[in-house]
């Protein structure tokens, strides 16, 4: 239950306690933590995890470049979540914007909504990425991907049978039934 504006941090994480406001957050190499009902205005994070709690709500952008980043119940991110490396999961979480990668495995949970459609760049063609594996991409049931689905490298994409999607481009959906692929 505290306001607070813009919280940095270079070499440390950062934890938001329940149900409080801050304008920006802003990390490098550190983890941020939102728990549950925290509001933001936007998140950047170079080199850390993100986890936003069950009702958070961010009215912009959430970007890392080297972390995993994970949505709880009813979380909402009105801009767009993006990432180099690491995964995203949305759990019954809502995103207005896309989502967009080079290397993360994307999970839309159950119940999910994405209003912005999903795109997995081609990464760089730098030692690190020689033998990369494909990411894996879940459309989980009853979620809500729309706009398109660009995927401008190769990724091993499963769509529900009970999922919505928009157009995909570049690549082929196996479709499946029950909780998971």
């Amino acid at each position: 239950n505290v306001t607070a504006e813009d919280i940095d941090t270079v070499n440390g994480s950062i934890t938001i306690g329940a149900r409080s406001k801050v304008a920006s957050i802003d990390t490098v190499n550190g983890s941020v933590t939102l728990d549950d009902g925290v509001t933001a205005d936007a998140i950047e994070s170079v080199n850390g995890r993100m986890n936003l709690g069950a009702g958070v709500r961010v009215g912009g952008d959430v970007t890392a470049v080297n972390g995993s980043m994970t949505l709880g119940r009813g979380a909402h991110v009105g801009g767009n979540l993006e990432n180099v490396n690491g995964s995203m999961e949305l759990n019954a979480a809502r995103v207005d914007g896309r989502l967009k990668t080079k290397n993360g495995d994307i999970t839309v949970g159950s119940n999910s909504r994405v209003g912005g459609g999903m795109l997995v760049e081609k990464p760089n063609m730098g030692w690190f990425n020689r033998n990369s594996r494909n990411p894996k991409i879940v459309i989980g049931p009853n979620a809500i991907v729309e706009g398109t689905l660009t995927f401008e490298r190769e990724v091993d994409l499963y769509v529900s049978e009970t999922a919505q999607v928009g157009k995909i481009e570049g690549a082929s959906a196996v479709r499946f039934s029950g909780e998971r692929p």
